[in-house]
């Protein structure tokens, strides 16, 4: 990357926030600049999800939610609205290999990146960063900014 501060400037652009493609190239510096800036950050690899129960399994595994998440949409709303339980500078969440859960549950991939959307847009508000990064080849995703 070429800009002035690289990732770490993206990623700290809070009016830039929300959920976006995960470039091919620079994985590892993306990572590396979100650590460097505060924020937790949570890989989650979506490789042999196919549905709902697989997928909110995944998350609420590869992001510690507490044992209150109830596996359904509003209890994953309320864990991403309330982040308390994982106290950080801000967020980045890396969906990885998204393709078969696009291709097998297409509803349920589009309703966990609009809940991933609304709530980087809540926190927005609040001041903090919160960047969903999603890793597959279909479109109707933006590209990250500034990369």
């Amino acid at each position: 990357m070429s800009e002035p501060g690289g990732y770490e400037a993206v990623l700290r652009d809070i009016g830039r926030t929300g959920v976006y493609h995960l470039p091919l190239a620079g994985r590892e510096e993306i990572i590396a600049a979100a650590k460097n800036c505060g924020f937790a950050v949570f890989r989650v690899d979506l490789a042999e999800i196919g549905d709902k129960a697989g997928l909110l399994a995944a998350l609420a595994r590869e992001m510690a939610f507490p044992d209150w998440f109830g596996q359904n949409w509003d209890a994953f709303a309320d864990c991403l609205a309330d982040l308390s339980w994982r106290p950080a500078e801000g967020y980045l969440v890396l969906l990885e290999h998204c393709d078969l859960l696009h291709a097998r549950a297409l509803d349920d991939h589009l309703k966990v990146l609009e809940l991933f959307a609304a709530a980087a847009n809540d926190w927005r508000e609040q001041g903090v960063a919160l960047w969903c990064l999603v890793d597959m080849q279909a479109d109707g995703i933006n590209w990250l900014p500034g990369l």
